[in-house]
């Protein structure tokens, strides 16, 4: 029996991967589009809104773990997923999007680059599935040796698998962090690239 074209390219090793779909992330529904993420007073807390202005995620960084662990919740409170570190101390790392029960949905590796801020989402079965990185080298550098230069807000490109702009994460002047998020259709869910610059702010430190 001949096999037949999907079957050929599964022995070839070229099939692609299953992909993600927006009922990824059970509980909470995001699509394409724009989204505000402003921090709180409280450096360890953060509200998420759409385009419209309502509030759909609230993110938390759980206090006194061994591991760093950001909760989310959607607007009735209820736990839809988190963030959550592979490992204790990490100058580059694996951080676990999953849900409350521990299954894996995406995974946030932040890249080992000097200065620029650099991180990966790929599916739970290491398929590459957006890469967010700082606009300016040059902006990154100054922040690290310029006082001054660290009140000026961080922008960050979305990319695909393919290097093609899908989004981008723009931040305001403003006393609180404050971002916003634009994303087109794309297969990383909505929900991961929230978690993303969520957790970029955060783990950078801006």
């Amino acid at each position: 029996m001949v096999p037949d074209d999907a079957a050929l390219r599964f022995i070839r090793g070229t099939a692609q991967l299953p992909r993600m779909t927006a009922d990824t992330v059970p509980g909470v529904d995001l699509d394409a589009g724009e989204y505000e993420i402003q921090q709180a007073l409280i450096r360890n807390k953060y509200a998420v809104s759409d385009s419209s202005g309502k509030e759909v995620l609230r993110a938390a960084q759980k206090l006194f773990k061994v591991k760093e662990e950001f909760a989310f919740e959607n607007s009735e409170g209820t736990p839809v997923f988190r963030v959550k570190a592979a490992n204790l101390l990490d100058i580059a790392g694996d951080y676990a999007l999953e849900t409350p029960g521990g299954e894996k949905i995406a995974v946030l590796k932040k890249n080992f680059t000097f200065f620029q801020h650099s991180w990966t989402v790929e599916s739970p079965a290491g398929e590459t599935l957006a890469e967010v990185r700082s606009d300016s080298l040059l902006m990154e550098v100054l922040r690290n040796f310029v006082g001054l230069a660290a009140l000026i807000p961080h922008n960050y490109t979305i990319t695909d698998a393919e290097g093609t702009e899908i989004g981008r994460i723009s931040g305001q002047f403003s006393v609180r962090d404050r971002y916003t998020l634009r994303v087109e259709p794309t297969d990383a869910p909505a929900e991961t690239l929230v978690a993303a610059a969520v957790a970029i702010d955060a783990l950078e430190g801006n």
